[in-house]
């Protein structure tokens, strides 16, 4: 684990990466330094071919993220401001479109950015006492970090709208039952389940992994002709690597196939 005095903290376990907001003395509101150190590391996982999963959370055991630090914000000018939106929306972007799975582990509330940031992760598992929503409007803005594209994607056009219009925030189990999240963990046990995600993962082959996200995320803004097109050309990657031999030399030998990514 990195220096604690560090405001984004990284450690590796195996092909696991788990990376900490850590501003807890704010509820891990992001800042222009915290936002420029998620920015550099995304761009550094998406080439980083050792990794096969990615953990977002924050630290302490009230917050998540909720969201842009206020403090700072006000202080910005007009030109500031928009240049920041801009980053915030570039840095969930990157992190959406990393070529291997991310899971937010929401271990407490997750407000405006916080959500956004947990949308664009590929899974989202939370503690039972958090709280999500994107409540920008409150304060006489709309979400910028994606917000109003990627929630009526996961959670239907009409009920979107609802939330963001009026501000609401929903708790663990309305979450769920919405679709927001993926599951509930025990209590202050998000990470533990997160990690447990993620070792199943790994023990999958991690260029199958990487292409099934890629279909996924591109396939479902397509008509189903064009994203089964996507499929074929996904699956003809996986044909001809060592993986897939792998695989099926282990199934015949009944044993757990041994991936290298090759």
């Amino acid at each position: 684990m990195s220096d604690k005095s560090e405001i984004l903290l990284t450690e590796k376990r195996g092909g696991i990466m788990i990376v900490t907001l850590n501003r807890p003395e704010v509820l891990n509101a992001v800042n222009a330094d915290l936002l420029q150190r998620c920015n550099q590391l995304a761009k550094e996982a998406y080439y980083d071919n050792q990794l096969r999963v990615v953990i977002i959370t924050g630290a302490g055991d009230r917050a998540f993220c909720v969201g842009a630090d206020m403090k700072e914000r006000k202080d910005m000018d007009i030109a500031r401001v928009r240049q920041f939106i801009q980053v915030i929306r570039d840095t969930f972007s990157l992190i959406e479109n990393l070529p291997r799975p991310v899971i937010a582990a929401i271990n407490g509330i997750a407000l405006g950015g916080g959500t956004e940031m947990a949308l664009a992760c590929d899974i989202r598992i939370a503690d039972p006492a958090a709280t999500m929503g994107l409540t920008e409007c409150k304060w006489g803005i709309i979400p910028g970090g994606g917000g109003t594209q990627r929630l009526p994607r996961l959670v239907g056009k009409g009920l979107a709208k609802e939330l963001i219009f009026t501000a609401r925030t929903v708790d663990a189990q309305e979450a769920m039952s919405i679709g927001l999240i993926n599951k509930i963990s025990q209590p202050g046990k998000s990470l533990e389940e997160a990690l447990k995600m993620a070792e199943q993962i790994c023990e999958n082959g991690p260029i199958a992994v990487s292409q099934a996200k890629s279909v996924i995320n591109r396939g479902v803004e397509m008509d189903i002709n064009n994203a089964l097109q996507i499929e074929t050309n996904a699956y003809e990657v996986c044909i001809p690597t060592k993986d897939r031999i792998e695989g099926l030399v282990a199934f015949s030998q009944k044993r757990k196939p041994q991936y290298r990514g090759e």
